[in-house]
């Protein structure tokens, strides 16, 4: 038997999750063209229920319509879910980046703010390949999203989607090693820690003199790391100073490098090189931080850096992320940005219970 509409009110914590959405949300979703009219719908507060019901609880459109009814939400079939999902792009990724705006980050311990940034792909149904690209800045002070946004299969990943201000150090692995991400940040004052990628990040021990990275750390020892001078060219032509940093790796982190790296090749049916195996006996990253911070203190700040990946992984295996079930555009960003915001509300909800609250919300908040 369906269960009543009483046992789903029951159950229904509306009114407290509403305490956590941006101000003039409702009126957003008129302005933006979400709600047009109140047609087999009360209204917008109404529709972005109907809506978290597919995003948030992953039920079908149909299952979706179903429970709506249930709700006395409002009458609609999967075909209308569907149409107003579509109408509501504008509106939902409104109110991710608010949301995100407001996630009242907390004052990190330094007088530096320390970012992770990525990008995830995510891919629609029956597709091979990436369909869509997020790409996100996490802030390690809290682990809370403080940037992202959405493009499609052509949107590479680089340091120059991300907003830096002075200050900044932004920590990014290999894809963004390059001179044209390191500048970008640079220019707006940050200071860079990247995963060195070899070919894609040359590095100079003095202008115009390249350096040779692996007959540079050849005489460390397993366990022991190092660190050389080494300048970066600016599209300009300017150098840009900082420091390679290089750690032997054990035997076993060495085996397990190489397989990856035999595994990738297999798939795109080459060879790995000779060079590329002496290179994974050694982890390196590159930095134009001050020297007043000391190499450890750089090792163990970029090890924070998986706490973007960890941020991925509970977007994807948790909010059902990394699968698309839409094929046209226009749906398919609606649905990546309804569950970006689901994700970036459970951050708050979360942010919110570290006041041990007995009753799950915070005070003086409107409704």
């Amino acid at each position: 038997m369906a269960p009543s509409r009483a046992s789903f009110k029951e159950l229904d914590d509306w009114e407290v999750l509403c305490r956590f959405l941006p101000e003039g949300w409702e009126q957003k979703a008129r302005e933006s063209g979400a709600f047009a009219r109140a047609r087999s719908i009360a209204g917008p507060a109404a529709l972005l229920r109907v809506l978290l019901i597919h995003l948030a609880a992953g039920c079908s459109l149909a299952e979706t319509s179903v429970r709506a009814g249930q709700l006395g939400l409002g009458v609609l079939n999967a075909s209308a879910v569907y149409k107003r999902l579509r109408a509501s792009e504008g509106w939902l990724r409104w109110l991710a980046e608010q949301t995100r705006s407001q996630l009242g980050f907390a004052v990190p311990a330094g007088p530096q703010r320390v970012r992770a940034v990525d990008a995830t792909a995510v891919s629609e149904p029956g597709s091979t390949g990436t369909d869509w690209r997020i790409h996100y800045s996490v802030n390690l002070a809290n682990l809370q999203c403080d940037y992202f946004s959405l493009t499609d299969q052509t949107g590479g990943e680089t340091w120059r989607r991300i907003p830096v201000a002075a200050g900044d150090i932004m920590i990014g692995d290999r894809g963004y090693s390059t001179p044209v991400g390191v500048s970008h940040v640079v220019d707006a004052g940050g200071y860079v820690l990247v995963r060195l990628n070899r070919r894609s990040l040359p590095l100079f021990h003095d202008p115009a003199k390249r350096l040779n990275v692996l007959a540079t750390v050849r005489s460390l020892r397993i366990g022991q790391s190092g660190e050389w001078p080494a300048w970066v060219q600016h599209p300009n032509g300017e150098w840009i100073p900082g420091r390679l940093i290089a750690v032997r790796r054990s035997r076993r982190a060495v085996q397990f490098a190489r397989k990856k790296l035999q595994l990738a090749a297999s798939k795109k049916q080459h060879k790995v090189s000779p060079e590329s195996l002496r290179a994974a006996r050694y982890f390196f990253v590159w930095t134009s931080l001050e020297p007043s911070w000391q190499r450890d203190q750089i090792l163990e700040l970029y090890r924070s850096r998986w706490q973007i990946e960890l941020a991925f992984k509970r977007m994807k295996s948790i909010m059902g992320l990394g699968h698309l079930p839409k094929k046209d555009p226009a749906s398919s960003r609606a649905w990546l940005h309804g569950k970006l915001l689901v994700s970036l509300l459970v951050e708050r909800l979360i942010h919110a219970a570290k006041t041990i609250s007995p009753w799950g919300y915070e005070l003086g908040k409107p409704a």
